[in-house]
């Protein structure tokens, strides 16, 4: 005879309440983790709701920061003479954050500075778990309650703290979101961490509903069009392999919160079948300048977008034109701007031997 066993915590997952969150918030000198450093550290550590602790510091970056960066941060140069390099707080912050599950509003923001500071000082990149709230709100929250997934939007609804663009302070909003989050996940039957992570990398019932719409989508270069009930132009893209990408709009690794909108809309999709990919873009350029589908944020009105183009001469120029023709020349592009393209114009002279 056979009995049921029941499963073990390990094998149902931990449960939420048991879980150690570092929530934490850095605030920096620009926006490039390559290019900028790390000037104030901000972590509260909470669990089951209680709060453990905190973690909070001002960084030297080691070099003057932007004015534009002062007022929005309040952080001034003077403010950070006398305090410690990122080499002795990140060791603190690491072990205070050990063993712990990393939370962060756009956390991949923050991660990419502590991850390229560890890799500069020679410390292993974090393997926390990671939960991010934007990502977590974008997927239990509807535009009807909020007009947007900032923490400032979310903390006015789930926090008394008001985010200032202080890490400490910040840290400790995204605490308050953080729980109501969790509070309305468990609605959905969301009660462990494995859960948690499970449920926000799930697609959509919109998307599960609507796969049967990629159906009969041939796996050649091409355009696709998302079309409304009316056919009207939703969104307009391009791929090599338009099966692969089309099926992609129906599967968790789709997050776009636009997108997944306009896959809940959508009612048919229209491909066109091109010989090579850039005639493929030609095309795809051409429908997003004629039907101006909304969905389309990007190169929603080509007609402004501008190319280089290498000339078919026995010593080639680079060019910079308004459209794209098939007539085997080389283009590079599309850039928003006559000055970015002539920005990259001139970066490539300096690199390479052109006219």
């Amino acid at each position: 005879m056979e009995y049921a066993v029941q499963g073990t915590l390990d094998e149902l997952g931990t449960p939420l309440e048991q879980i150690t969150f570092v929530v934490f918030d850095l605030e920096t000198t620009g926006v490039s983790a390559d290019e900028h450093a790390i000037t104030e550290i901000g972590a509260v550590k909470v669990r089951g709701g209680e709060v453990l602790g905190e973690f909070g510091t001002l960084v030297d970056p080691g070099s003057p920061i932007p004015p534009f960066i002062s007022v929005l941060t309040g952080i001034t140069d003077a403010m950070v003479t006398a305090a410690p390099r990122i080499d002795s707080v990140l060791p603190s912050f690491l072990e205070f954050a050990r063993g712990a599950t990393l939370v962060a509003h756009n956390a991949g923001f923050d991660l990419s500075f502590v991850r390229a500071a560890c890799a500069a000082l020679g410390h292993p990149s974090p393997a926390n778990p990671v939960v991010d709230t934007v990502v977590l709100a974008r997927r239990l929250l509807t535009r009807d309650e909020v007009p947007n997934y900032k923490l400032a939007t979310l903390a006015k609804v789930f926090s008394r703290t008001d985010p200032c663009h202080r890490a400490l302070a910040d840290a400790r909003a995204t605490v308050d979101v953080l729980h109501a989050l969790i509070e309305r996940a468990g609605s959905f039957g969301v009660h462990t961490l494995e859960e948690l992570k499970g449920f926000v990398r799930a697609p959509t019932p919109e998307q599960r509903r609507k796969r049967h719409l990629a159906g009969g989508v041939p796996g050649e270069p091409g355009v696709y069009v998302f079309e409304d009930g009316q056919g009207e132009p939703l969104y307009v893209g391009k791929s090599t392999n338009l099966r692969n990408r089309v099926r992609s709009y129906f599967t968790a690794a789709e997050t776009r919160p636009r997108i997944r909108e306009m896959v809940a809309i959508a009612e048919r999709i229209r491909t066109i079948v091109c010989a090579t990919p850039l005639e493929a873009e030609v095309r795809e350029l051409r429908l997003i300048g004629s039907a101006k589908p909304r969905y389309n944020r990007r190169s929603r009105f080509p007609e402004r977008m501008v190319w280089l183009k290498l000339t078919e001469e026995p010593f080639p120029r680079l060019s910079v034109v308004r459209e794209v023709k098939d007539d085997g020349a080389g283009y590079l592009g599309p850039f928003g701007s006559v000055r970015a393209a002539e920005d990259a114009r001139s970066a490539l002279h300096e690199t390479i031997p052109l006219r």
